[in-house]
This record gives C-alpha cells, sequence and structure tokens, in this order.
C-alpha cells in the first residue's frame, strides 16, 4: 500500500529511516564486538583442549602404574565422595548471557587411607582432579562459543534486513514522497502564477 505523500508522512519517514541507520550501527558494532569475544575463546579452547589431552595422558599412566602395584582400585575409588562444588553463574556481553563456572580452589583433599595406597595413586588422583577443572572451564568456554555463535547470526541476519531491505525501502519511499510533494508544489505555483496573471489582465484599462 502507497504511502500518501504528505508532509507530516516525509517527516515521518526520515524519522523511521534514522531510526533504521542507528539501529544498523549498533548491529554492526555488537556483531564485531561478539566476533572478537569468539575469536578469542576459540584460541582459549584449543589450549584447554591440548592441555587436557596431556593431562588425561599423564593421568592414566599414572593410574595404570597403581593398579600394576596396588591391583584394581575399585574399592579405592568407591570411597572418592561425588563433587557437588560446581555453581554455575551468568553474566552478559552485548545483551548475551554467558555461563561462568565457579569452583572451589582448594587443593585435591585425599579420601582414602595412606597405609595401604601409594604415590602413583596420588599423583593419578591429582592429575585427574586437574583433568575435570580443565574440563569445566572447556564446558564453559565451548557453551559460550555456542551462545555468541548463535547472537552473532542473528545480529547478521538482523543487521542485513535493516541495510538491504529496510533503509533501501524507506530511502526509495522518501524519494518518491519528496517528488510527488515538490510536484505538487509546482502546480501550485503554476496554478498561481496562472490565476496572478489572469488578474493583471483584468486590471489593465482598455
Amino acid at each position: 500500500m502507497a504511502t500518501v505523500p504528505t508532509k507530516g508522512n516525509l517527516i515521518a519517514k526520515k524519522r523511521s529511516l534514522s531510526l533504521a541507520r542507528t539501529g544498523f550501527d549498533l548491529m554492526d558494532r555488537k556483531r564485531n564486538i561478539l566476533i572478537r569475544e569468539m575469536m578469542g575463546l576459540i584460541g582459549d579452547a584449543e589450549k584447554i583442549q591440548s592441555e587436557i589431552d596431556s593431562t588425561f595422558s599423564e593421568a592414566y599412566r599414572s593410574l595404570r602404574k597403581a593398579n600394576i602395584t596396588l591391583g584394581i582400585i575399585d574399592d579405592i575409588a568407591s570411597s572418592i565422595p561425588i563433587d557437588d562444588t560446581v555453581d554455575i553463574r551468568y553474566r552478559s556481553i552485548m545483551g548475551v548471557e554467558i555461563p561462568i563456572v565457579t569452583e572451589s580452589n582448594d587443593p585435591p583433599e585425599m579420601h582414602y587411607g595412606f597405609q595401604d595406597t601409594n604415590s602413583a595413586l596420588d599423583d593419578a588422583y591429582v592429575k585427574f582432579h586437574n583433568v575435570k577443572n580443565l574440563c569445566r572451564r572447556l564446558a564453559e568456554i565451548e557453551n559460550t562459543i555456542y551462545l555468541l555463535a548463535n547472537s552473532i547470526k542473528k545480529t547478521q541476519k538482523r543487521a542485513n534486513a535493516l541495510n538491504h531491505i529496510i533503509i533501501p525501502g524507506l530511502t526509495s519511499e522518501i524519494k518518491e514522497i519528496t517528488d510527488s510533494l515538490e510536484e505538487k508544489d509546482r502546480e501550485e505555483f503554476s496554478r498561481l502564477k496562472v490565476i496572478k496573471n489572469r488578474g493583471t489582465k483584468q486590471n489593465i484599462p482598455e
């Protein structure tokens, strides 16, 4: 449906165009900030994954040594309590709610007796404790990357709609209204000129 070419509608369309351009600038800025944040986290995730792999390898070597020297240690493993120290909170990055995994910074506590164990088991326990903390950190980062990527996709879609559909559409409507109003002004000017000329001729004495 075509917009009626009035000065009021022209002012409204110009206001909408200004808001659309401001919205696009904000979306573009948000997208760039989120991309920078995500790219930094991708590098962190790669480092932590590498650390997890190496720590896991060391932990399993120590565990194999403990199994060889102590026998299968299922009974000892069952004495380890369930870890419920994880707490998840959230922070906002440009309106995106990002999880923060917090945990106790206390050193690992040995929950088994030392009489029937050895240093190989202690070493395996500490290394698996470190792996657990690294996995928590990696889970936090990977979830953050997913949320940021999803928000970047939505932001890009909205920015594209503003830049390629809404802003050009409003620009076109403003031009049409402006052209129509200018044409009306020219017609009104010509009409007034004709009336004036007729009045001038009528006032000329014969």
